[in-house]
């Protein structure tokens, strides 16, 4: 009778460092593609947030015949303003949400882009202009 070699096999050091360079090559070729997703993702965020806050913003101007002012801005849009005596609100189920960047966006009325109003994010680098992820992002 023939003893059968009963040796417990495992993964050698090289093939474990092979599967590490593997690993690591698939992470090096997948890790900026996520990333450069998640930026495009935040640009898309707050470009849906401006469009819901402008049907907010002019579905006060129906109601009360005039945008808000800028010193108002978006708060009159979920607490009434003292001289909105047509105020049917609150337009927004809560607060004016921030930018994907974590800032406020900016409304002014009258608008320099826009005749009645601008309503923008300055991006993510929150600085007027910019490129890419830090451009400016309005209702224009």
């Amino acid at each position: 009778m023939k003893k059968q070699n009963h040796r417990n096999r495992g993964f050698t050091l090289l093939e474990l460092l092979i599967a590490l360079v593997i690993i690591g090559l698939l992470v090096g070729v997948v890790a900026p593609n996520l990333f450069k997703n998640v930026g495009k993702s935040e640009v898309t965020t707050a470009k849906q947030q401006i469009e819901s806050l402008t049907k907010a913003i002019d579905q006060y101007r129906l109601d009360n015949g005039a945008f808000p002012t800028t010193e108002q801005g978006l708060a009159a849009l979920t607490t009434k303003p003292a001289d909105a005596p047509k105020w049917n609100g609150p337009y927004l189920k809560k607060e004016a949400p921030l930018d994907p960047w974590g800032k406020a966006y900016i409304y002014k009325a009258p608008g320099e882009h826009n005749n009645d109003y601008d309503l923008l994010s300055l991006g993510k680098d929150g600085k007027p202009g910019g490129d890419g992820e830090a451009a400016d992002i309005g209702n224009w």
